[in-house]
């Protein structure tokens, strides 16, 4: 038991740097979240709850609208898959890295936000670190912040009076920096690049509401082409 104890605690102390800038940008936009919810009528019991369960950013602020509205829940759904279709393939990307992992694999799947994904799938793990353990702290922590967040922002919205127009803007800056250590990281970049061009390509296309899903389709048939040349490259070097 103090072993596994003592495994735990290594691996929430190797994760919580991690996630230092998740909470900067999950506290503001989550204090966002429960104050707008708070304006819209409702208790702070509501961005808690919705926050604690639901646990994905976006949706939870369009659900404010789906509250307010009429009863639709094929709207409701179609709604939520369109808006979160992402985690599809980030589910896909993590299903070897979720292997053996036992019972921690379910609240893996479960949290696995924008910013969770991209600690998990790029952190480099100390190798006395557990691997499952630490993808559970990462998890658990942004998970925190976010309700700790919107349950405050519920409780105090009332009190606090100033425009949040533009704060959304920190989770922008914050993939940004991710994507730049990223780059730094890797010594190929055909990967970033190839993702760049697509993205770039599908906003033209298809404009700014709808080029998530056919920019990620697009990424993951290209790549998928793309591995066993971009395998053998990574063998000779």
């Amino acid at each position: 038991m103090d072993t596994d104890l003592k495994t735990i605690k290594k691996a929430f102390a190797a994760a919580f740097p991690y996630t230092l800038p998740i909470f900067a940008g999950f506290w503001f936009l989550g204090m966002t979240y429960g104050i707008y919810m708070n304006v819209s009528g409702f208790s702070f019991w509501y961005p808690m709850l919705m926050s604690l369960t639901i646990f994905a950013g976006s949706i939870e602020f369009v659900t404010v609208h789906m509250l307010l509205g009429a009863f639709n829940p094929l709207q409701a759904f179609a709604m939520t898959l369109m808006i979160n279709a992402r985690h599809l393939f980030y589910g896909i990307s993590m299903l070897d890295r979720f292997r053996g992992l036992g019972w921690k694999k379910f609240y893996l799947i479960f949290g696995m936000c924008d910013e969770s994904f991209s600690i998990n799938y790029t952190a480099d793990i100390p190798e006395d670190v557990d691997r499952g353990w630490f993808m559970f702290s990462v998890t658990l922590l942004n998970h925190f912040y976010w309700f700790s967040g919107a349950t405050l922002g519920g409780i105090f919205g009332s009190l606090i009076h100033f425009n949040t127009e533009g704060l959304e803007f920190v989770m922008t800056a914050m993939f940004v920096v991710i994507f730049l250590e990223q780059w730094l990281k890797e010594k190929d970049h055909r990967s970033g690049i190839l993702g760049l061009v697509l993205s770039v390509v599908c906003l033209a296309a298809f404009g700014a509401d709808n080029f998530i899903i056919p920019a990620m389709l697009g990424i993951l048939a290209v790549l998928t082409a793309m591995r066993p040349a971009m395998e053998r490259g990574g063998e000779k070097r």
